[in-house]
């Protein structure tokens, strides 16, 4: 199941943080908010701080998805991220890849390296890994 761009933020902060109240996750969040809106404050694309109960509501819509599990502490709830963080990327790759790409992932590879200055170690990495597609390619 694919997160929306609210549930994936949620989710970054579980994957990070393991076992966590709604308080938790909400301060972290805005935390993050802040810190992006420091970052960008010259554009118009800027967050707003949201609200406990916002968050409340969101974690309990992901607890009826199964994107994660709740335990009780007492009065508290603990959330947990019940989907994996690799297998979420992997979906999330894979779907942008197809819309953007037209399902050409060697077009998606060209156009990063061709954005971007990799480094000695990063072009290293990639060596590796496509010598090690090419040993084991991966079953259909």
């Amino acid at each position: 199941m694919k997160p929306t761009d609210s549930e994936l933020e949620i989710l970054q902060i579980l994957w990070q943080q393991g076992a966590s109240t709604v308080r938790t996750v909400n301060d972290l969040l805005n935390e993050q908010r802040k810190s992006s809106q420091a970052a960008t404050r010259n554009t118009a694309r800027t967050k707003e701080v949201i609200g406990y109960t916002t968050t409340l509501k969101m974690m309990q819509i992901m607890f009826e998805k199964g994107m994660v599990t709740r335990e009780e502490d007492g009065r508290t709830h603990l959330y947990k991220a019940a989907v994996q963080e690799g297998d979420t990327q992997s979906l999330l790759l894979q779907e942008f890849v197809d819309n953007t790409f037209r399902g050409n992932a060697a077009r998606l590879v060209m156009q990063a390296l061709g954005n971007h200055e990799a480094s000695a170690d990063e072009l290293d990495e990639i060596k590796a890994l496509i010598a090690q597609l090419e040993n084991n390619p991966p079953k259909p």
